[in-house]
């Protein structure tokens, strides 16, 4: 690689680093539907179908059939959140607490995010490179609800809302065998996270340590995983492909040691991706995945809220958000029209992890989207640049569930999702 080509990548290297601390997601739970602008516009069916540098970050394997290239891309992201409480309740005994009727949106609903891959062939079956993502989700900013008692907040303890977001550094290797017809890669995870989270006092009754419940300031964890995948030509024109990312084990968030279960463990959930594409003809190529996202391995997202002092907040096994697994399914299709210009288009059907019964907490993560409708294109500028760009639109999804603090009140959730994402790659 030429000073040049080394100056630019450091550059953005250091920029998308900077920038991850801006992240705010919501898409299947708090994983992203899709990691890259040509990914994004199939819904993320490409876990056998990988285009540019970033796909390493679904597929590792891949790596090794894109070439030597750079791509940097930024996403700008609106997520519109809102909770509504149907009716007015009266408390008729202790420990109960009327949520206040009506409809009340979070703040804060436009994000830049930024994305970044670069790739290198060491020889014509091996390559490596690097990705730089992040995934967040766990962002809601209620400013300015107000009860009828005179005081503020969602829990009657102030500006109430949760910052998190989580950036991950991939280091990829990647080898093809048999004339390019099977692929394996593997990459080491390097992760960083932080969170930040207010207007929760109110529960310190339930919890191991009220001082590390809320309203402590961002904290900051750090921690390692893995990924593996494969790529393989089953018959011509189709490939498999299926990639594995490890449980990400986190240091602990202890300054909300009183929150999240573990003393403020949040280590990040496994996955798996399993997909087909099929290269109809030569301009013509679909695809399908399946994708399964383990968040009731990770105590502190998956396990219920229970209301109770021997599951109190930020013990060994305390409440949670009670997030379900995920599964999603998403396909994509591609045609490229000509030498210039490559039309992109998908969707995708997920649960969405968030029962009914454990809407309460969830209204500060409210991650409820079930349906992403994508597309995009790409458009070569010379024989070594390009420019992609793709939408996203998750239609309005809304999970109603009963106060467990007054069961007499119903509480609804509600997200509206868009996303355009725009990137450059260079080939070298």
């Amino acid at each position: 690689m030429t000073r040049l080509n080394s100056r630019i990548l450091l550059t953005a290297t250091l920029l998308g680093l900077t920038a991850q601390t801006q992240i705010a997601l919501a898409t299947s739970g708090y994983f992203e539907n899709a990691y890259g602008a040509r990914s994004k516009a199939l819904a993320g069916a490409d876990v056998a179908f990988s285009q540019d540098a970033i796909s390493a970050a679904l597929n590792p394997a891949g790596l090794v059939f894109v070439g030597n290239r750079l791509d940097v891309e930024g996403e700008f992201f609106s997520p519109l959140r809102e909770y509504s409480v149907d009716h007015a309740g009266v408390p008729t005994g202790q420990g109960q607490l009327p949520l206040t009727a009506g409809s009340h949106e979070s703040r804060k609903n436009y994000y830049l995010i930024p994305t970044i891959g670069w790739s290198h062939k060491l020889s014509e079956d091996q390559s490596v490179g690097l990705a730089l993502y992040g995934n967040g989700g766990m962002n809601t900013d209620y400013a300015h609800v107000q009860n009828g008692n005179g005081s503020t907040g969602v829990f009657y303890a102030g500006r109430t809302g949760v910052d998190m977001a989580q950036g991950f550094l991939e280091a990829t290797y990647a080898r093809s065998f048999a004339n390019g017809r099977y692929a394996l890669g593997i990459s080491p995870i390097f992760a960083i996270q932080y969170f930040e989270g207010q207007g929760l006092s109110s529960f310190s009754g339930l919890s191991s340590d009220a001082s590390k419940l809320s309203n402590n300031g961002r904290d900051y964890s750090f921690g390692v995983g893995f990924k593996v995948g494969t790529q393989a030509e089953l018959v011509k024109n189709v490939r498999l492909g299926i990639s594995y990312k490890s449980r990400t084990y986190m240091s602990q968030l202890s300054d909300y040691a009183g929150l999240f279960a573990g003393q403020g463990s949040f280590d990040i959930p496994s996955s798996l991706d399993t997909g087909l594409s099929w290269a109809i003809n030569e301009r013509i190529t679909t695809a399908f995945d399946v994708q399964q996202i383990f968040y009731s391995e990770v105590n502190s997202v998956g396990n219920p809220l229970v209301l109770s002092p021997s599951t109190a907040l930020g013990s060994g096994n305390g409440s949670g958000f009670g997030w379900k697994d995920v599964t999603v399914y998403k396909f994509g299709g591609q045609w490229q029209q000509n030498d210039s210009w490559i039309w992109r288009a998908g969707f995708s059907y997920g649960n969405q992890p968030i029962p009914s019964s454990q809407v309460l907490f969830n209204i500060l993560a409210p991650a409820v989207q079930q349906w992403h409708l994508t597309g995009g294109f790409s458009h070569k500028l010379t024989t070594l640049d390009e420019l992609t760009f793709a939408f996203m639109y998750s239609p309005e999804n809304t999970v109603s569930g009963s106060n467990p603090l007054l069961p007499s009140q119903n509480i609804g959730l509600t997200m509206t999702q868009y996303s355009l994402s725009l990137g450059w790659s260079h080939k070298f």
